[in-house]
């Protein structure tokens, strides 16, 4: 299986939306009421909120592509887009994948494109919040080095969950790689 990562754009706002929903979707409709996905989901990826994310100049957003197909997301924030402002540093905001593709290297291909480009800027941190009861992106997240610093609070509609802030130093000279 081979995994392409391609730069989203304003013209790939539908495709975005349709990822996005589709993988928060899966990911947490289970452990979540209907009326907090849906204020979530709407809320989240409108057009309006998506075309401001992509034209802030802080914030990127890359599809991973199988077989001409978007099946899963990356949005990476730096400067004044961060979630929590950390100096010298690119958060990580979303990694999502749908589940068919869960355990076969997309979330690994979409995470080192953002290390990758957290070298390339100079950061010297990568940091995110995740779910504290995620726990198999919290696995991952350690498996690939980081470790918690601190909470959040996280609104899902009308619920408030508690993310836990995850951050890991980059050492230029071995994360460096190309996908």
């Amino acid at each position: 299986m081979k995994i392409s990562i391609e730069k989203v754009t304003t013209n790939d706002i539908p495709k975005l939306q349709e990822i996005g929903r589709s993988t928060f979707y899966e990911a947490f409709a289970g452990v979540n009421t209907e009326d907090d996905m849906k204020d979530y989901l709407e809320k989240s990826f409108s057009e309006e909120k998506l075309k401001t994310e992509l034209n802030n100049r802080d914030s990127q957003f890359y599809f991973a592509m199988v077989d001409g197909n978007v099946v899963a997301y990356l949005k990476i924030n730096s400067g004044e887009a961060q979630n929590e402002k950390i100096e010298d540093a690119i958060e990580i905001e979303r990694i999502y994948v749908r589940q068919v593709f869960h355990g076969k290297k997309v979330a690994q291909a979409l995470y080192q494109k953002a290390i990758d480009m957290a070298c390339e800027q100079g950061a010297k941190w990568v940091w995110l919040g995740v779910w504290e009861e995620n726990h198999r992106a919290l696995r991952f997240y350690e498996k690939n080095g980081f470790k918690a610093f601190g909470k959040h609070a996280f609104w899902l509609g009308n619920d408030e969950q508690t993310d836990l802030l995850m951050k890991k130093e980059l050492d230029h000279s071995n994360e460096l790689k190309t996908l």
